[in-house]
């Protein structure tokens, strides 16, 4: 066995999510949602240049938030030495959670071999409709799902589960342009979980056995597709996406791109092979992941690692001394 099967990227990977995660924690409920996520960004960064790969961020942090930073697209990450990797990060998925003191906030990081990841041009990384399931029901979501009632798509996940529609969870992020499939939803009888944000940790819940969660449905970020497709597909769950444009002029620029706006990507086109590492740590507490944990001189992180060559899935409570400013 070579040492690169032998090492888990993700248990280093997770010390940059729970770097970035402790910063991100001391600004909780203070509303100052540009300079919580510059921290995070900084220290995520610093991080992950300690890591012994050559990583290269396939869609950064200006495509999500349209500031620049050390994480940009096409920024390179790690000490320059070991597997050339596509990498790509959202130090704060859900901010705007952190910083009004609510819940769900976590720190992601995923990985992939150089060439893995799905990566359109940042110009077109704004929206994409998803559809996540566990590995129960993956060998039945079909591409189909994309464009039939969401009805009949309940229907199908309930039959393979074992369940009435009624039981089921459905979580969507809280959004004006959700509203005619929420009701769609709560017409079909299935009971519906909205979040402000954080549709990772959401597609997260949809992919792990028992969260309580069965379905991810709607609209959300580009990049926290490719992110949760990394997750998705460690956990043997099942996604669906495509890019959502919300004008004429924003299919008009998908086209242009030479990219098919109606083309229904699933895990393994998002992401490529199975040498995927994923990992997630808690900012404010949430049903995917505990926040952090502040006390005299230190503090306690909650993470989750993926491998999806080996299946593994940790959930990691950490102790940490902190280092006086």
């Amino acid at each position: 066995m070579t040492d690169r099967e032998e090492k888990n990227l993700g248990l280093e990977l997770v010390r940059a999510t729970e770097a970035a995660a402790m910063v991100a924690g001391r600004w909780m409920g203070l509303g100052e949602r540009v300079k919580a996520d510059q921290m995070a960004t900084s220290v995520m960064h610093r991080s992950l240049n300690t890591i012994d790969f050559n990583g290269y961020i396939v869609i950064g942090e200006e495509a999500k938030s349209g500031l620049h930073s050390p994480l940009d697209t096409g920024n390179r990450v790690g000490r320059g030495a070991g597997p050339e990797m596509d990498v790509i990060v959202d130090p704060v998925d859900g901010t705007r959670l952190l910083v009004e003191g609510r819940s769900g906030a976590i720190s992601v990081v995923a990985a992939a071999p150089r060439g893995s990841m799905w990566s359109p041009p940042p110009q077109l990384a704004v929206y994409m409709h998803k559809i996540v399931v566990d590995r129960e029901v993956a060998d039945a979501l079909v591409p189909e799902c994309m464009d039939a009632p969401a009805a009949w798509t309940l229907a199908l996940i309930a039959r393979v589960k074992g369940k009435e529609v009624r039981d089921l969870v459905v979580f969507i992020l809280d959004r004006p342009r959700h509203r005619d499939l929420i009701q769609e939803i709560r017409q079909a009888g299935a009971r519906v979980a909205l979040r402000s944000e954080g549709d990772i940790a959401g597609a997260i819940l949809a992919a792990m056995p028992q969260s309580g969660v069965d379905v991810l449905m709607g609209i959300g970020g580009v990049t926290e597709g490719i992110t949760a497709a990394c997750a998705v597909k460690a956990l043997g769950g099942a996604m669906l996406g495509r890019l959502a444009p919300q004008s004429s002029e924003d299919r008009k620029r998908i086209v242009a791109a030479g990219i098919d706006p109606d083309d229904v990507l699933d895990c393994n086109r998002l992401v490529t092979g199975n040498e995927i590492f994923f990992a997630a740590t808690g900012v404010t507490d949430g049903p995917l992941l505990d926040g952090v944990r502040y006390r005299s001189g230190r503090a306690e992180t909650h993470s989750l690692v993926l491998r999806a060559e080996t299946g593994t899935r940790r959930l990691i409570r950490a102790e940490h001394l902190l280092k006086e400013d």
